[in-house]
């Protein structure tokens, strides 16, 4: 095509050095060069983020056999007697009128574990003075396992409409039970909705339905028992007391001698073989893992968990002061 500027302009090698062709060369190798050491950057935070999260991983996996660390027991001068606390000052009642026993000679607390599927302990239940459950462990189709009494059971805030939900299981198949149930005065005393409400309304349906809850200062005086015991206080360290640990002391409070059916010892989960599985509740098969479920709330340092692994090393020292024996699987 003709051009149709004058020759000196037409003719490329009569052209100036200018930024369209003398420069050209220098910009375009810079810019490759700055191309390059971005991939580099790039390529560099990648090797530390991954070597970061290699770190984790491997830190992840040389504590996972710590637990929530808490106060030495050992040379402790003082240690609460919670035998002399008084139960009926600690329970209010909700429902009915009957008075609690003074004191149960021998108690059991049969546990909700799976270790309890396959050992026949249903008439040694049985025979028992007291026997202790709890939440919605149920006995039907369990008997001949964890046996059917039930004297007491003791029932978290978050498990009363599970709980209610099933009568034929929970209120008429063993009318003689007496509901315990505990949980934080928001979820148990406030005036409207309480679960305090939801429980008298269910005793319009079931006259003989006996029913405590645990009082607010008893709540506080399971805090600071914690805390005495374990150098950590509940709610800044972002932990729930279990079940298994108001159903504890209750017993203690209640009866001269306790025995714990299926309860494991705080060691369990560390010596257990990787590959055996045992279900978290005996009515569950298909539930959470037992081990996986305690080390993942010993563990954990986000929202509120329960410190399994650590309430058990306490049962372990209260052994022996308060007698407390443990079978199936038997340890001290």
């Amino acid at each position: 095509m003709a051009c149709s500027r004058p020759p000196s302009q037409c003719d490329p090698t009569s052209l100036p050095p200018g930024p369209s062709v003398g420069r050209w060369p220098l910009p375009f190798s810079r810019r490759h060069r700055e191309m390059s050491s971005s991939k580099e950057q790039r390529s560099a935070v990648f090797v530390i983020l991954l070597a970061l999260v290699t770190i984790l991983i491997l830190y992840s996996s040389s504590s996972a056999n710590e637990v929530f660390h808490y106060g030495s027991l050992r040379g402790r001068t003082h240690r609460p007697n919670f035998k002399k606390w008084s139960l009926t000052d600690g329970l209010t009642p909700i429902l009915g009128n009957k008075t609690l026993p003074s004191r149960c000679h021998q108690c059991v607390i049969v546990t909700s574990s799976s270790h309890l599927l396959g050992t026949k302990l249903g008439p040694d239940i049985e025979r028992a003075e007291c026997t202790i459950r709890m939440n919605d462990a149920p006995t039907t189709g369990y008997s001949a396992d964890v046996g059917n009494k039930t004297t007491f059971r003791v029932v978290a805030h978050s498990s009363v409409f599970r709980v209610l939900r099933r009568p034929q299981e929970f209120v008429n198949r063993t009318p003689e039970t007496v509901f315990i149930f505990w949980g934080p005065p928001s979820k148990m005393q406030k005036p409207q909705g309480s679960l305090v409400r939801v429980i008298q309304r269910a005793g319009l349906a079931f006259p003989n339905m006996e029913a405590y809850a645990v009082s607010p200062a008893r709540m506080q005086q399971f805090d600071d028992l914690f805390r005495g015991e374990t150098g950590k206080d509940r709610e800044k360290s972002h932990s729930w007391l279990s079940t298994g640990w108001f159903t504890m002391v209750i017993a203690v409070e209640l009866c001269d001698h306790v025995h714990v059916y299926g309860m494991v010892p705080p060691d369990h989960c560390s010596q257990r073989p990787r590959l055996q599985r045992m279900p978290y509740h005996y009515y569950e098969p298909k539930g959470p893992d037992e081990c996986v479920t305690y080390i993942q709330n010993e563990h954990s340092r986000k929202g509120n968990h329960h410190r399994f692994i650590t309430e058990k090393r306490v049962f372990s020292s209260w052994a022996q002061l308060y007698g407390i024996t443990f079978s199936h699987p038997s340890w001290t």
